[in-house]
């Protein structure tokens, strides 16, 4: 039969053995989710230095909402110009064409690369770029076709024979007798040989013109 001492040092031996199971699981946790040995404490610095490394990260700040202002501006001023595109309107003005082509260069012509260059000279322009209106009337009059070329013979002579007259006539170094209705140098034709003219048709322009008596040529 067991006694009461029995029983009080059971009751002590089951609470020592408690607080040192408690006091292992403590120490257990605290290594493991507690991070080990503490860190060191982190010197101070200067004042100065601080205030340094502060001063770049604020201008950075700065210089970013600056440059995000500005693109934001861009964005809208874009958006804008999209926008006012739709209300364009496609209608040609040539009253402003002209105030732009009357625009005048001013400038040297030098070189605007180079320190040492010459100032260029620019030519004058020789005509107006658009021209007046008395040459728009004359161009838009027609002319009609051109003239046909003289005809490059000289008479300078002629013989009668029983009532008929034949006429000399010179086409470069090439001589020619030819009476009324003969076909010289095959597009010649004589029509009428007078004593001091003949008349002469140009077959390929049909044209008729005089040619007078040439004292001045021989044969």
């Amino acid at each position: 039969m067991k006694s009461g001492f029995d029983n009080k040092r059971n009751v002590i031996a089951l609470a020592a053995l408690g607080l040192v199971l408690i006091v292992a699981i403590w120490y257990f946790v605290s290594h493991v989710f507690g991070g080990g040995s503490p860190s060191p404490a982190p010197q101070p610095t200067a004042p100065t230095s601080a205030a340094q490394n502060t001063e770049p990260r604020r201008a950075e700040r700065a210089s970013a909402n600056e440059n995000g202002q500005a693109r934001g501006q861009e964005n809208g001023h874009a958006a804008k110009k999209v926008l006012s595109l739709e209300s364009l309107d496609p209608t040609l003005h040539p009253e402003l064409m002209a105030g732009a082509e009357s625009l005048e260069y001013t400038g040297t012509g030098r070189n605007i690369f180079s320190m040492m260059s010459a100032p260029v000279k620019i030519e004058q322009p020789k005509a107006p770029v658009r021209p007046s209106q008395q040459q728009q009337i004359a161009a838009a009059v027609p002319t009609g076709p051109p003239p046909p070329p003289p005809i490059d013979l000289t008479f300078f002579g002629y013989e009668a024979v029983g009532g008929k007259r034949k006429a000399f006539l010179l086409h470069g170094d090439d001589v020619f007798i030819a009476a009324e209705g003969d076909v010289v140098d095959h597009h010649y034709k004589v029509q009428k040989i007078n004593p001091m003219s003949i008349q002469i048709t140009d077959l390929l322009y049909n044209n008729t013109q005089t040619i007078n008596l040439s004292q001045n040529q021989g044969v």
